[in-house]
């Protein structure tokens, strides 16, 4: 009769130790998947301005290429991308555009002669506001959020 109660006294602590284990992984991955599903919320992005020109050296109504770097980090280095944008004036309101062509990534250009912003590689062509006017083009050139300080045009990143 004593082995019979020494049995269920073993399976008793076995089944306890095995779900304590079982609850413990539960709770390590609960965390885990928690924590990649919330850390996005509370994460702050860091809004970056970087000046890209001076107010008054731009002509009004003329889209203006202006080049800017961008420093970003890479594991250990710090890379620095140079990028362009147009910058269009109207009063005391500047519009920044991205010089890549919606289709399919080729950089857009300015003709003066035709007023029009054309995409060498697949005949895509835009108005000075960044609008389609023809071509593949799915949607309108992409707008930078700027503001201005100083007589100084920032563009935010």
């Amino acid at each position: 009769m004593q082995s019979c109660t020494d049995d269920r006294g073993r399976r008793r602590f076995l089944v306890g130790t095995l779900t304590t284990i079982h609850a413990a992984i539960a709770g390590i991955i609960s965390v885990i998947i928690g924590g990649a599903v919330v850390s996005p919320v509370f994460g702050r992005e860091q809004e970056s301005w970087i000046p890209v020109g001076d107010l008054n050296s731009l002509g009004d109504n003329e889209p203006t290429l202006v080049t800017y770097r961008v420093a970003r980090e890479d594991g250990y280095r710090e890379i620095v991308a140079r990028r362009t944008l147009y910058l269009l004036k109207n009063g005391d309101q500047v519009t920044a555009l991205d010089t890549t062509c919606t289709h399919l990534g080729c950089p857009v250009h300015w003709d003066a002669d035709a007023q029009v912003m054309k995409c060498p590689c697949h005949g895509g062509v835009y108005d000075k506001t960044g609008t389609v006017v023809s071509g593949p083009p799915p949607r309108p050139l992409t707008q930078l959020t700027t503001r201005i300080d100083g007589g100084q045009i920032l563009v935010r990143v």
